[in-house]
């Protein structure tokens, strides 16, 4: 499964947070081997996203297949019929694998913090490293004061439904189930650099 860490910055994460149940609703609908394009519509059809307006619907289901579909075939059964916090931990995996800057958040800046015991985080450390990456990236220095503002909230979201921030905003140690690990570990073990403290676990398992 390829990572997030060579693809260009795409920024559409912006909206919702982490879609735990709706992407649970969404994998059942899927079936393996199946074109993504289908589970659309038949979550569309289904009703898999309960909300007022169809349009709203038709994004946050696209936002949820654009994650789920980076997932092997183990990781979307475990999420299927895995505990909640197994479906959290794989679901900020697919976000990761689906966007380059979160999964460089993840690693230069959640893991980072974590193992250097600075683990406040706070919007500036956001800003800081937003600002960071447009040196590399001039799309990223385009994005509007507005944009930057909803990415930013919507992360901190993602990462506290991922229980990687708690509410006060301290990074969190990872605690992976066995089979989180070893879904990760069977694909790319890199991966567990998303999660703050993760690695140790596989230390204390050898």
């Amino acid at each position: 499964m390829k990572g997030a860490l060579h693809q260009p910055y795409l920024m559409s994460f912006g909206t919702g947070g982490l879609y735990v149940n709706e992407s649970v609703a969404v994998a059942r609908l899927h079936t393996a081997g199946a074109d993504w394009e289908d589970t659309v519509i038949d979550a569309q059809k289904s009703g898999a996203f309960p909300v007022r307006k169809a349009s709203s619907a038709r994004r946050s289901i696209r936002e949820i297949v654009n994650r789920l579909k980076r997932l092997s075939p183990d990781e979307l059964a475990l999420l299927i019929e895995g505990e909640r916090s197994e479906q959290a931990a794989l679901l900020w995996l697919a976000a990761c694998r689906a966007y380059r800057f979160i999964a460089e958040f993840a690693v230069e800046v959640l893991s980072d913090r974590f193992l250097s015991l600075r683990t406040t985080l706070t919007y500036d450390d956001f800003d800081a490293f937003l600002s960071a990456k447009e040196e590399w990236s001039p799309k990223l220095a385009t994005l509007s004061v507005t944009t930057r503002a909803k990415l930013r909230a919507v992360l901190f979201r993602l990462m506290r439904e991922a229980e990687i921030l708690s509410q006060d905003d301290q990074i969190l140690g990872a605690m992976l189930s066995p089979r989180v690990l070893a879904v990760i570990q069977a694909g790319n073990a890199n991966e567990l650099r998303y999660f703050p403290g993760a690695e140790r676990q596989v230390g204390r398992k050898g």
